[in-house]
């Protein structure tokens, strides 16, 4: 483990804006790297392994798990696991980098935890449940069940982020990009 690594965490529940806030950094900050997640699900449309996600097997993420290989991981969805390799922070560390995660609620309360201290963890809020139900029945990626199944994670979730180092409230994407970016020159001054 790296002590002087720097790790910044956006969690959220599904739909939030957390994935388009982190892209937006990362085209601001070229100190900051995106940490890739392990998962067992498909991809989805245009994503590539090793850059969206690395897309390994049930059996292989379980073999991972078992040798330690893991700073954190969750079987999000029934039969669906995330991980963050410890590998992959390492990697990141290597080249002088801080590490940016986009990662579920439960994934960086266990980062927040792990690496305390070195950790910045940020909860992106939306405006409102309804607006979040909104915001995913429009992508039009998933099946009513699988929605419902978002909604249900997404209403737990929200309760989580009193526990989070900063709560930004995600109203208006351009304020919410602007204020993430301020958090983060912050987080990075020496």
């Amino acid at each position: 483990m790296n002590p002087d690594g720097k790790l910044i965490i956006f969690s959220a529940p599904s739909g939030a804006g957390k994935t388009t806030i982190v892209r937006h950094l990362l085209g601001k900050f070229p100190e900051l790297e995106f940490s890739i997640s392990a998962t067992t699900r498909e991809p989805r449309g245009t994503e590539v392994d090793q850059k969206d996600y690395y897309f390994i097997s049930k059996e292989e993420f379980l073999h991972r798990i078992a040798k330690k290989q893991f700073v954190e991981f969750e079987e999000v969805y029934s039969g669906t696991f995330y991980g963050t390799l410890r590998e992959e922070i390492e990697r990141i560390w290597a080249k002088g980098k801080t590490v940016i995660f986009d990662i579920d609620v439960e994934g960086g309360m266990h980062l927040k935890r792990k690496y305390d201290g070195q950790a910045m963890a940020i909860f992106v809020q939306p405006p409102s449940l309804e607006v979040l139900k909104q915001r995913l029945s429009g992508r039009g990626t998933d099946s009513p069940e699988k929605l419902q199944e978002r909604f249900d994670k997404a209403e737990k979730e929200l309760n989580y982020a009193p526990q989070f180092d900063i709560i930004l409230k995600n109203h208006d994407l351009q304020t919410a990009c602007q204020e993430a970016e301020d958090l983060v020159k912050q987080f990075l001054a020496p």
